[in-house]
């Protein structure tokens, strides 16, 4: 840096200002400094930075599955915010496993990163009170802790239930299961959306309409392939599926096939998730958007912050608004 900003006559505060992409730097002064340094091949000693700073410019991320689609929309939308600040990340996968998650965290916070961003598979708040301790900022990501004063980012999980159902009374479903996800805020946001939506039409509701599969996070679509299979076995059977997310509902629109029923003639089928296959599929599914790639990039945004923050803010809860996006899998007579 000292040999740039002799060259061109600026000072080193101003060449480490570009190589941080600080905004008080003019136009023409950076494109000169980026010019030189693409032109040396320079790259910033994280190490030494970290040192000087007391920063390392690298967060990290823990999800429950790296190849489900909704963590790696998020993630895009996560990594694309911290690379325009020079920010690098850590993705990590926890499996679904609780145990696995807090020794994930443990050894992402010996990395001395400058903050986490988490989608738990906790049932409890414990892990989180020692990120505290240490005084590193974390975002929760999808998943809440009730009565937990956290920063937190995701989608109305009870209005995601709720609209979902809506959507397959309004499709003339009169018999409508849910197969639901873990025992984490999401699945019980999505449940109680559900049950609220059947109590104000009327519709009776079954206990035995209420399944999970054995791993809706990991194994999304083996968990609602063997869900829907016992939904098939019940008298009478459901004439709609409401499901955690869009993973759960392929594996039950192949169980409905298999058995020579119609989707969604027979029953129909909505997910959670939009996800950007949804269209694609033998019979195009009805989803509930939940903007996976917007909670990233608030996720970023509200990170950055508590980074920059001099004093620790208060915590606050960015809850995004679900939409309905209806394809073929819903699409019958009323």
């Amino acid at each position: 840096m000292k040999d740039i900003a002799r060259e061109l006559g600026v000072s080193v505060v101003t060449v480490s200002k570009v190589v941080r992409n600080h905004s008080d730097i003019g136009e023409e002064t950076r494109q000169r400094v980026l010019k030189r340094i693409k032109e040396l091949n320079y790259e910033p000693n994280m190490a030494a930075r970290a040192l000087v700073t007391g920063r390392t410019y690298a967060t990290g991320l823990i999800v429950p599955d790296l190849v489900h689609p909704f963590f790696a929309e998020v993630a895009g939308g996560l990594s694309d915010v911290l690379r325009r600040k020079n920010y690098s990340l850590l993705i990590s996968s926890s499996q679904g496993d609780p145990d696995l998650e807090r020794q994930e965290i443990k050894r992402l916070l010996s990395r001395r990163l400058d903050a986490l961003m988490i989608a738990s598979t906790e049932w409890s708040a414990e892990s989180f009170r020692r990120i505290e301790a240490q005084k590193v900022p974390y975002v929760l990501i999808d998943r809440g802790f009730p009565g937990m004063p956290a920063n937190f980012v995701g989608v109305d999980d009870v209005a995601v239930g709720r609209l979902a159902t809506e959507h397959l009374i309004s499709a003339g479903c009169r018999r409508i299961a849910h197969i639901r996800g873990p025992a984490t805020s999401t699945a019980v946001g999505r449940l109680e959306g559900y049950t609220q939506a059947l109590t104000g039409s009327d519709l009776a509701q079954f206990q035995d309409y209420v399944v999970m599969g054995r791993s809706p996070d990991v194994d999304s679509w083996i968990s609602g392939h063997e869900a829907m299979k016992k939904l098939l076995q019940l008298d009478p059977r459901p004439d709609g599926v409401f499901c955690y997310n869009d993973p759960i509902a392929i594996g039950v629109i192949d169980a409905i096939l298999e058995t020579g029923l119609l989707v969604p003639q027979d029953i129909a089928v909505i997910g959670c998730g939009n996800l950007h296959y949804d269209k694609s599929l033998r019979v195009p599914l009805s989803s509930v958007d939940q903007q996976s790639r917007a909670i990233g990039e608030r996720a970023g945004k509200l990170v950055l912050s508590l980074i920059e923050a001099k004093i620790p803010p208060q915590p606050r809860s960015i809850m995004l608004q679900p939409a309905v996006v209806p394809r073929e899998s819903t699409r019958r007579s009323a």
